[in-house]
């Protein structure tokens, strides 16, 4: 079982699929992705945050500082691989 911090909400996210899934017969679903934009510029962001992006055109590094800025981090709840709650 793996996981990483999404870049705008800091929030730990499951990343399925890991080595430790075969050993922990793991089922869940991954809950984020990383995202290589237009700009040349990436991101890993979780699912919530990858809906917040802009839809009516290629998102950038801009977008992405500029959802950061508007985002307050996580608190962790205990609860490290959900998001949503």
């Amino acid at each position: 079982m793996a996981s990483e911090s999404c870049d705008v909400c800091e929030r730990s996210v499951r990343i399925a699929g890991g080595i430790g899934d075969l050993w922990n017969f793991a089922f869940e679903s991954t809950q984020g992705l990383t995202l290589e934009l237009t700009d040349g510029s990436e991101f890993f962001l979780c699912f919530d945050c990858m809906e917040r992006l802009p839809e009516d055109r290629e998102p950038t590094a801009e977008d992405v500082s500029d959802l950061r800025d508007r985002t307050d981090p996580v608190e962790e709840d205990g609860n490290a691989f959900w998001h949503w709650g």
